[in-house]
């Protein structure tokens, strides 16, 4: 029913950036709060950021500063871009989606992609 697919991930050094896309299903897209979660080996699943259908964002304290999120409604897609990028970024990165509202627990979150690997060496 709601399908995402996550794009953008790779190994960069400390400092470097990375884009991460987000591609959901059209015909729910605009009525779904979007979110990037992570998760690194050993560790819970962490919420980074997230983006209401009207455009409102909300970041982990560990990114503000660094990571924008945002939306393109005419194109279907999330990105979250990333800057200054230190090692504790490393993980796997998740796009998930939820009807309406805009949570930053993971398990408030019904539909995800399959992850795209974020890796950054010193």
């Amino acid at each position: 029913q709601v399908q995402l697919v996550e794009s953008g991930g790779g190994s960069v050094q400390a400092g470097g950036s990375l884009r991460l896309s987000c591609a959901a299903s059209a015909y729910i897209y605009s009525s779904y709060c979007m979110g990037w979660f992570r998760q690194a080996p050993g560790k819970e699943r962490e919420f980074v950021s997230s983006i209401t259908t009207n455009g409102i964002t909300n970041y982990a304290d560990s990114v503000k500063g660094r990571f924008t999120i945002s939306r393109d409604n005419a194109k279907h897609t999330v990105y979250l871009q990333m800057n200054s990028l230190k090692p504790e970024d490393t993980a796997m990165y998740y796009c998930a989606a939820r009807f309406a509202f805009c949570p930053a627990v993971a398990g408030d979150f019904a539909y995800w992609g399959q992850g795209t690997q974020v890796t950054v060496s010193s």
